[in-house]
């Protein structure tokens, strides 16, 4: 004992450990301009399948109406559920415009992390009818209705009518964490059963509502709206255009160095591909990037790399006018006034 020699060991932090050994990893399914795209596509398309663990379609989706308002002098209400999975229904807004033709567009409008879809038909929780102030141009639907598109407001997994923290002492809250790990302990992802919700709306809304145009359909929405929207445009061709908000970003600077909610992550991706690669799927249909140029959880510098990466994608597709980049002056917000008119044109060609 007497022979030991001591020393002081500098501890590292494991987040910072961890943070450079992601920036180490080369994705296997990489996109290579150099390399044929559509080998490429069905490669990320069947590991990215594999990794988000969408369950299966088992019932037939259709909207069960509960009630239809006229009473809004700006626009029509449909308000309804239907099921995504056995015993499951997600409740749903169809907001129309007054002066409409025999087929409209339809736009799904996307919440992030909030109190619920109520935040997008710019009122208080359901029932309630009283309008509120919605900060960040966050109103989707009512933006989308104003429009002239047909506006799907949906509740998503977690947030308001689907969020388990219904004693008034856990308001504002939401119940993302628990969801995505009781989906683990499945072999499931909460995004997954997410992106399912999404393509079974799609489905309710054309098997019931015969006005809608079903080759002109959009999505969009902010923060983890904007991930589910750029996502579900990547598993469901029936979208036309994906605009996901302050979302997209790499990998390894945005959700693999920032804390953020556990919901958006998609466990073993890395090693095969970054955000920017998945945009093969959506290629070459339009593709809407919008981004704070102060948004601390999509850094803006690490943004722009990865939209040139996106533009290579696209390029290869002869298709590069098709991906945009909207950039707001900002920080973690949607910019309506910046970034619709892009989305307009690209749906409505």
């Amino acid at each position: 004992m007497s022979d030991m020699k001591f020393r002081k060991v500098p501890l590292v932090d494991p987040h910072y450990l961890n943070i450079e050994k992601q920036k180490r990893i080369i994705p296997s399914l990489r996109f290579v301009p150099q390399k044929d795209v559509n080998e490429q596509r069905v490669a990320i398309s069947n590991k990215l399948l594999e990794l988000l663990k969408i369950p299966k379609k088992t019932v037939k989706s259709e909207a069960i109406l509960e009630h239809f308002d006229t009473s809004d002098p700006r626009f029509d209400e449909y308000r309804f559920v239907y099921e995504s999975e056995p015993g499951f229904f997600v409740p749903a807004h169809l907001l129309l415009p007054k002066d409409r033709p025999e087929k409209l567009p339809l736009v799904i409008c996307l919440q992030g992390h909030s109190t619920g879809m109520h935040v997008s038909l710019g009122r208080e929780a359901y029932p309630g009818k009283e309008p509120i102030k919605v900060k960040g141009d966050r109103d989707f639907g009512i933006q989308a209705v104003s429009r002239g598109y047909a506006a799907l407001c949906m509740e998503q997994r977690g947030f308001g009518e689907l969020n388990w923290f219904t004693n008034p002492e856990f308001k504002g809250k939401f119940s993302c964490h628990e969801l995505v790990w009781q989906a683990a302990m499945m072999g499931k992802t909460l995004l997954g059963e997410r992106l399912l919700d999404i393509s079974c709306a799609i489905d309710a809304c054309l098997a019931s509502f015969d006005f809608l145009d079903e080759s002109r359909i959009g999505i969009m929405g902010n923060s983890g709206g904007g991930t589910c929207s750029f996502y579900a445009a990547s598993v469901d061709e029936r979208i036309k255009v994906s605009m996901p908000s302050c979302a997209f970003c790499s990998f390894v600077e945005s959700r693999g160095s920032i804390h953020m909610c556990d919901c958006g992550y998609v466990n073993g991706i890395l090693p095969y591909m970054d955000m920017a690669d998945i945009a093969i799927l959506i290629a070459p249909r339009p593709l809407v990037i919008v981004s704070g140029l102060y948004d601390q959880l999509a850094p803006y510098e690490a943004v722009k790399k990865a939209f040139a990466r996106v533009k290579q994608i696209y390029e290869a597709f002869g298709a590069e006018d098709n991906c945009r980049h909207i950039t707001g002056p900002e920080g973690h917000r949607f910019y309506a006034d910046l970034a619709w008119d892009t989305f307009d044109q690209l749906l409505n060609r």
